[in-house]
């Protein structure tokens, strides 16, 4: 890495810091030092740790935890053929330069995401009709001029997202329909025309283990090297379902990278049913920890990409009604157990201060004592004012609390004081404040919020204290 390079990595490094300090008012000082560096940890082991990016949001923290934790990122819209050819021949290249540019300030690689696919094509493509000489010549040369304008600049292209149906047959794209199985090599060759050192790879979902779709995808990818094609990789998304990873993921990338291509998880998250509890969130940990230990495990695995590295990112709650939670860091940007299960695969080890991870022995819980009261100060027509004390019977200090609590009425919280207070479906969350991060034994902490209620303003009944069950009152 160049001496540019490195300064811009220390610099995204301060920025993080400097801003998680303000966002993640939940994490005492002393474990901020401690976090690990995905990206760090992942050179050293020789494999890419990466996320997919929104590139408008490439500021703030957002823009500071992408350019310190990921060495690799990925432009989840910015580079499909509805974003950068909305009208036929005239190209928008802003969103797709800014997320190049941004990687190249923060030394990080880029996944080029997607040249050709049957999804998010613009509407003159997807409803025009042509004759399947001209269909083919306005595929090659879309693929041409993209690959062209970041020649030297993209280290791997998803060339051709998702051909194929789940029982293996091949999708009946507009491209297929009527150019057959032959758009797949021309597409390939033509990228490889048009930049000779990007590695160009084939990407789908749900061909994560064994079955008939990874075997017919086994199958295409013997047949286009037969070909001579140029293909360079496999990609395999992982948009996995808490509890389903394939216990056959491994042996499945091996067996692809035994045919002479490279491996990579390229759009990986792990879903929960919400609200999600610390049980199943200590699970989600111990798959995100799989998956990257699948991937190290296969010399040929280049890398893992997360497909969005916060909960306020996912596309998981649009398409899965119920479910999200998929990724390693909260809505408020906080490190989630799945964070630390990722660094441990990585080769980290816990110093015992990451207090985003609950149920972890490094933690500052679970505490041996705690009691939690709960009041009602005022309540009106549709809203309420409520005050939390949250109290230390325990023999020990703590220092930095994570107090959880699910909704019996279906309230939400609204505005919050004296700690940082989210909600995912109808669990809430509530994190210290810098200045009550330390609760002495027989101590307390207090904080309040504004909230939301409908029908009914029933007092929830259990909370968690570092993933610990407290006495109410």
């Amino acid at each position: 890495m160049g001496s540019r390079a490195a300064a811009s990595r220390a610099a995204s490094l301060i920025s993080v810091l400097a801003a998680t300090a303000v966002a993640l008012v939940g994490l005492a000082a002393p474990a901020q030092a401690a976090e690990p560096v995905l990206r760090d940890l992942a050179s050293a082991k020789g494999i890419y740790y990466g996320t997919a990016v929104t590139g408008s949001k490439l500021s703030g923290t957002y823009g500071s935890i992408t350019g310190a934790q990921f060495d690799s990122i990925t432009p989840a819209n910015e580079m499909k053929w509805g974003s950068v050819e909305p009208t036929r021949g005239t190209f928008n290249w802003a969103g797709a330069d800014r997320v190049v540019d941004f990687a190249e300030a923060n030394g990080q690689q880029v996944r080029g995401h997607t040249l050709v696919w049957h999804s998010q094509m613009p509407n003159w493509l997807a409803n025009g009709n042509f004759s399947n000489t001209e269909l083919r010549t306005i595929m090659t040369d879309h693929v041409t001029t993209e690959v062209t304008r970041y020649r030297g600049r993209i280290h791997h292209w998803d060339v051709v997202n998702e051909p194929l149906n789940e029982d293996g047959t091949m999708r009946t794209s507009k491209f297929y329909t009527q150019l057959g199985e032959s758009y797949i090599a021309d597409a390939f060759r033509a990228a490889r025309a048009a930049d000779p050192a990007a590695k160009l790879y084939i990407n789908d979902y749900n061909t994560d283990g064994t079955g008939p779709k990874s075997n017919a995808m086994y199958s295409l990818v013997q047949r286009l090297k037969a070909q001579g094609v140029p293909i360079d990789g496999v990609g395999f998304q992982g948009h996995l379902i808490l509890g389903q990873v394939p216990s056959t993921l491994r042996a499945n990338l091996q067996r692809f990278a035994d045919l002479g291509v490279e491996v990579a998880i390229t759009e990986l998250d792990i879903r929960i049913a919400l609200p999600a509890s610390d049980a199943e969130l200590a699970q989600q940990k111990a798959e995100y920890n799989a998956v990257t230990s699948a991937c190290l495990a296969v010399t040929r695995c280049a890398g893992v990409t997360v497909w969005g590295f916060t909960d306020s990112d996912s596309w998981i709650p649009d398409v899965f009604p119920g479910q999200g939670a998929a990724t390693p860091y909260d809505e408020s940007f906080r490190p989630k157990p799945a964070y630390y299960g990722i660094a441990e695969a990585l080769g980290w080890t816990d110093d015992g201060g990451d207090p985003g991870d609950p149920g972890d022995p490094g933690d500052p819980g679970p505490t041996t004592g705690c009691a939690v009261s709960y009041a009602v100060q005022s309540q009106w027509n549709t809203g309420f004012t409520a005050n939390v004390t949250v109290r230390n019977t325990g023999s020990t200090a703590l220092n930095g609390w994570t107090l959880r609590w699910t909704w019996p009425s279906g309230q939400s919280v609204t505005q919050a004081w004296n700690a940082t207070v989210t909600q995912s479906g109808a669990q809430a969350t509530a994190v210290n404040a810098a200045h009550n991060a330390a609760i002495p034994a027989g101590g307390s902490a207090n904080f309040g919020f504004n909230g939301a209620w409908s029908g009914g303003n029933t007092a929830p009944s259990a909370f968690t204290l570092n993933g610990a069950a407290c006495a109410t009152s």
